[in-house]
């Protein structure tokens, strides 16, 4: 008993002292189920938590090719990655799916049975109804990342989808007592769009693990890869990401013909997930149907090989939170060009680590990857200077130390004991029938 009595002494010191901590970690994808960019961010960045000592349990979905439950150490702490199952019932929209998938999430943490964190960290709108049920049923501090928003990716709020899923989001970032966005953009969106405190904002930038985009082949095995996408007197274009409107790649088979008639040796290679039809009959109809290839959804060892056969990485996003795409070509040592928006003002620095280009602009577009494929020197110097921003400014032990101080921040925080009874009267999706009589009774 004296031992038992000596280990909680030693895990109260430790937590005083921020080591040990447990986090519970809410995420809708996580590796091997990759949808979009949080998968990738909530794996990296949990295991450089661990490294600085504290221990994640990261909740997400189920994942065929995965196991239900696994840890992994890393430094002085660890990660647990608990996968849900959501209802066997098939749902009847997205938004259905969504609710059972949180439901799922609940289910899964109880037959755990784990109930010792100190904070909650909810990725996105999709975990808000779990998050937001653990917050108030544990009486546990919630930390949210908001890594887009429904009004950014729509260019605003238009059909009842959209207003219902900006309603969440506010939800989220109201029960929240620090919310986390990758970019200054990202805050002032936020700020405007959901009327979020700008007191309770903190911007940490993604990261990138650079060994993740390095890619060791042979030479000889380089080429034999290249060789699928292009002739080897071919120089590759590329293009990586979701194939969906505000990923701009429509702006990129714009800009083809322009870059074609400067370098006719180009071959433009579009890798990602996503219905590519219209963009198939689009090139066609401007001539350039010959010159573009559709990898589709590679596997993640492939992604490296694709960057190091590169000349340059196109990336026009009409929206763009952060811009990790643009991190990961530079790591890989690609030249970047991108659209003027969002993130990539901030991630991209012009002239020196990329160019950037007028948003929805193929002309301007045309104009910033010829210059690259014209001129040796500049390709050069964004490639050095890209890889040398990634690792002094986007590398995870920095990042998860900016972290750890906004869960420090918050433990620290008195008022976080002070969880809010109900929603406010006013708010995006707040409903009348929602409120107690005397917040009607305060209005009359």
């Amino acid at each position: 008993m004296a031992g038992a009595g000596e280990g909680r002494q030693r895990r109260v010191i430790q937590r005083a002292a921020g080591l040990g901590r447990r986090v519970l970690m809410l995420s809708w994808e996580f590796p091997p189920r990759i949808i979009g960019g949080i998968a990738r961010h909530v794996d990296e960045l949990s295991r450089a938590l661990a490294a600085q000592g504290l221990h994640v349990d990261v909740l997400t979905a189920h994942h065929p090719d995965a196991p239900s439950a696994e840890t992994t150490a890393a430094g002085g702490g660890q990660v647990r990655v608990l996968r849900a199952m959501a209802a066997p019932i098939n749902p009847a929209d997205f938004i259905a799916e969504i609710h059972q998938l949180n439901f799922g999430l609940l289910e899964r943490l109880l037959k755990e049975g784990q109930a010792d964190y100190d904070l909650i960290h909810a990725h996105d709108w999709l975990v808000a109804f779990a998050a937001r049920t653990l917050k108030h049923g544990r009486s546990l501090p919630l930390v949210a990342t908001l890594h887009a928003t429904e009004a950014g990716r729509n260019q605003g709020i238009r059909t009842p989808l959209q207003s219902y899923i900006h309603s969440v989001e506010w939800m989220l970032t109201y029960d929240a007592w620090r919310v986390i966005c990758c970019s200054q953009a990202m805050v002032d969106e936020v700020v405007a769009g959901l009327r979020v405190p700008r007191d309770k904002m903190r911007m940490i930038p993604n990261g990138i693990d650079s060994g993740r985009v390095s890619c060791g082949d042979s030479r000889e095995k380089l080429a034999g890869f290249r060789r699928r996408w292009a002739a080897p007197e071919e120089r590759i274009v590329l293009f990586v990401g979701r194939l969906v409107r505000e990923k701009g790649v429509e702006v990129l088979v714009d800009a083809l013909p322009e870059v074609l008639l400067a370098h006719p040796e180009v071959k433009l290679v579009v890798a990602g997930a996503g219905w590519y039809g219209h963009l198939i009959a689009r090139a066609a109809a401007r001539g350039v149907g010959q010159k573009v290839v559709f990898t589709g959804f590679l596997p993640e060892e492939e992604v490296p090989r694709l960057y190091a056969a590169a000349d340059v990485a196109a990336f026009p996003s009409l929206y763009e939170p952060f811009g990790i795409v643009a991190l990961e070509a530079m790591a890989a040592g690609v030249p970047v060009v991108t659209s003027d928006v969002g993130g990539f003002r901030e991630v991209v620095r012009h002239g020196e680590t990329g160019l950037h280009t007028w948003a929805n602009n193929p002309h301007s577009l045309a104009w910033g990857i010829n210059w690259v494929l014209s001129d040796p020197e500049l390709a050069e110097r964004l490639r050095r200077c890209g890889r040398r921003a990634v690792g002094e400014r986007y590398a995870w032990p920095g990042i998860a130390k900016q972290t750890v101080q906004v869960y420090q921040e918050v433990l620290a925080d008195p008022g976080r004991a002070a969880l809010p009874r109900r929603l406010p009267v006013v708010g995006p999706g707040v409903r009348p029938r929602y409120l107690v009589a005397e917040q009607v009774s305060s209005r009359s």
